[in-house]
């Protein structure tokens, strides 16, 4: 697997994310939906990759800046095609190690409350990811999830980025 810097202007990438915003407002009530958009994605403080293998494209991630020590990871999504095969724990090694480059301190998530979000509460908690309240602009709801790890109690919980 590879992770890599991508620009958006792929189909498959851009299939890849009307999935992943279809799935957020199947599931979760529209005010709770915080899934960028194209658009968001674009923004320059976003950094946006796309894992591939030989078998084609398997995922992506994107990591927001807050400020010059924090981000936000967003739109993490494995390709229905390749889930249960490892993507997202790579994908988050990745941005893990992406951040600590940057030396950012902490790394904050929203996710969503119902089930469909389970397997991502696991991953996030898996890497040491734990609840915390709303961070940046962020609102409390019902229905949002919010996560922190700070980089710094990884590395002396020794847990490998």
């Amino acid at each position: 697997m590879e992770m890599l810097i991508d620009d958006l202007s792929g189909h498959e990438v851009k299939a890849l994310l009307e999935e992943h915003l279809a799935d957020m407002h199947a599931t979760s009530p529209a005010e709770s939906v915080h899934a960028l958009d194209l658009s968001g994605l674009l923004e320059p403080s976003v950094t946006f990759w796309t894992c591939h293998s030989a078998d084609g494209l398997l995922g992506c991630a994107a990591l927001k800046s807050i400020d010059a020590d924090s981000a936000e990871i967003k739109s993490m999504r494995t390709a229905s095609n390749a889930r249960g095969k490892g993507v997202a724990s790579f994908m988050l090694s990745h941005i893990l190690r992406e951040a600590k480059n940057r030396s950012i301190s902490t790394l904050s998530l929203e996710t969503g409350t119902q089930p469909f979000f389970m397997p991502a509460h696991k991953l996030y908690e898996k890497f040491g990811f734990t609840d915390c309240g709303p961070f940046a602009d962020y609102k409390p709801v019902p229905h949002s999830r919010f996560m922190r790890l700070t980089l710094s109690e990884m590395e002396t919980k020794d847990r490998t980025i």
